[in-house]
């Protein structure tokens, strides 16, 4: 039962993602602004907006001026769904009991994971990764770092080490390899997975960056050169660190003693 309050509880949080996604490019107002069709400006009503099953009953299309709607808010919605029930089975159901600890480590998760999803999805469509959601999710991160208890002076260090290592490739290409949002990404990424996982991350992030750009040059979908998004690569990988990262590092640790 816990699974599908968490599922629907994911999809509405998701939906209120996209408005954010939306609403930080187009400068309307996240909390007062009403729903729109995007194309037409067409007011929507309540029954418009039930998260997944509005698009699905709508065929996939505005009601009022017959436009598709964009795959990104159905995609949102379910992702968003689905990491949040893989949070509780991994953090809490491995567990076994929910400790008030616990509790706040998937709170932080939930919180964190809705960030990401807005950094993956914005950095996708615009290459920019935006002040005014990195920033709060730092703070966030350090005052969950003292809710949790944790060492704090270790995740400082991390943070700073994952800043640092964006930072010298910002400075030595003089912006041309990364962007600043990245620098500040690393941070997050400190401040969440602390040390090794960092590492961890980073090297989840570089490995599916290559992928996905051979996959590119070979499809002809982009030329040598052309840049991509690595805010969406660094926000997968911090999510996937999050949940398998002990795993992953036992895992490539092991080959060395197989060895």
């Amino acid at each position: 039962m816990i699974y599908v309050f968490l599922a629907i509880f994911g999809l509405i949080i998701g939906s209120f993602l996209n408005v954010v996604i939306y609403r930080l490019y187009s400068g309307d107002n996240i909390i007062k602004s009403r729903s729109k069709c995007v194309y037409c400006k067409h007011q929507l009503k309540a029954l418009d907006l039930v998260p997944f099953f509005s698009w699905l009953l709508l065929g996939r299309k505005c009601r009022y001026c017959d436009k598709n709607i964009s795959w990104q808010y159905p995609l949102v919605e379910i992702a968003t769904a689905i990491l949040f029930v893989l949070g509780y089975i991994v953090i809490v159901g491995t567990i076994g009991s929910l400790s008030i600890i616990i509790a706040w480590q998937y709170i932080l998760y939930l919180i964190a994971v809705s960030f990401l999803i807005v950094i993956f999805v914005f950095d996708h469509q615009h290459q920019l990764i935006l002040d005014k959601v990195t920033i709060p999710l730092m703070v966030i991160a350090i005052i969950f770092i003292f809710i949790l208890q944790l060492d704090w002076l270790q995740y400082l260090l991390t943070a700073l080490a994952g800043g640092a290592w964006f930072g010298w490739q910002y400075v030595i290409s003089k912006g041309k390899w990364i962007g600043g949002g990245d620098i500040r990404m690393g941070i997050i990424m400190g401040l969440l997975l602390g040390w090794p996982n960092l590492i961890v991350a980073l090297f989840i992030a570089y490995i599916l960056g290559a992928m996905i750009s051979v996959y590119l040059l070979v499809s002809k979908k982009s030329e040598r050169g052309s840049q991509i998004a690595f805010g969406t690569f660094l926000s997968v990988a911090t999510v996937i660190t999050w949940l398998w990262g002990g795993e992953l590092l036992s895992w490539y640790l092991g080959l060395f003693n197989f060895l």
